[in-house]
């Protein structure tokens, strides 16, 4: 999943975008109003996380245009201003979730958690043969038996289970995962499909993750096998 922070505090900025992406999400960071605009407008987000006090302008007036937008994602205000009418103001903008500075980081990630569950019709739990991934306690087990990832991994397996039987390619799971764009050299794909299918492959009879020559990878179920998604 895909975050933007629009965060003018540097300190605070990068605070929260490691500890996003150390709990698996890709994040942006925009420093102002001008270039969340462009973020939002160039990249669908699956949550937006909004300062109010930004350099070139209210973060409510920006609120305002996302939300005028055909498809917006939610929006959790994280912010300095601490009065009961700046709370309820910022909701009946628009904002689905309001919370103060400073703030304990494990309570950003458990709002944003609870956003991302609340604004997404995606399963909570997916299964494809007897691999199966809990989204929300971020738990795998294949075969009943427990598998350990690392964050990366768990979100590009993630993604692979959710799009089970389509061929992905390396762009497609660089830009989804990681915050970067894919410049085509880099092999950092592979090494971490290596890593997973030496935890849910390599010890397993029937393989799950395809090589798509010339494309990229794909997560097939066994043949016969049940290929459900159910929350």
């Amino acid at each position: 999943m895909r975050l933007l922070v629009v965060e003018d505090e540097t300190r605070i900025s990068d605070f929260v975008r490691r500890g996003l992406e150390s709990a698996g999400y890709a994040v942006d960071v925009a420093a102002d109003g001008q270039s969340a605009i462009e973020y939002v407008h160039s990249t669908d987000y699956d949550l937006i996380i909004l300062d109010l006090m930004l350099p070139d302008t209210d973060g409510l007036e920006l609120l305002k245009k996302i939300r005028n937008r055909k498809s917006s994602p939610p929006v959790l205000i994280l912010s300095a201003r601490d009065a009961v009418d700046d709370r309820v103001k910022g909701l009946e903008h628009g904002a689905d979730d309001y919370l103060v500075k400073p703030f304990a980081f494990v309570e950003l990630l458990a709002r944003t958690r609870a956003l991302l569950r609340r604004g997404t019709p995606t399963p909570e739990r997916l299964i494809v043969g007897d691999l199966a991934l809990d989204c929300i306690r971020r738990k795998v087990t294949r075969g009943g038996d427990n598998i350990e990832l690392a964050p990366k991994e768990f979100s590009i397996l993630e993604y692979l289970m959710r799009n089970q039987g389509r061929p992905l390619s390396r762009t497609m799971i660089v830009e989804h995962v990681w915050d970067v764009e894919y410049d085509g050299l880099t092999n950092i794909v592979d090494v971490y499909i290596r890593h997973l299918r030496g935890k849910i492959d390599d010890q397993y009879p029937v393989k799950m993750i395809q090589t798509v020559r010339g494309v990229g990878y794909m997560l097939e179920a066994p043949a016969g096998a049940e290929r459900a998604t159910e929350r």
